[in-house]
């Protein structure tokens, strides 16, 4: 699995961070003990950048949900 970020140039480099570490689970608590920042700040930065506007994409490769292994051997038949 991989984690594309888009519009991230609009960001700045802790809200990069921030927005890195919650989208991939860490909670506002975790956060701020890796950052060494309150949890507060956490939140602004999280928040300033939602209002920035960034994308996350997950990339799964297809095989991953099992979802084509069905097709390909229909179209065998």
């Amino acid at each position: 699995m991989k984690i594309e970020i888009r519009g991230v140039e609009k960001l700045s480099f802790r809200e990069r961070q921030v927005v890195v570490l919650k989208e991939t689970g860490k909670s506002s608590e975790e956060i701020s003990k890796t950052l060494r920042i309150s949890t507060s700040t956490v939140a602004t930065l999280f928040n300033r950048a939602r209002a920035k506007g960034y994308e996350v994409v997950i990339i799964l490769p297809g095989d991953t949900l099992g979802l084509f292994k069905g097709e390909e051997e229909d179209g065998e038949k």
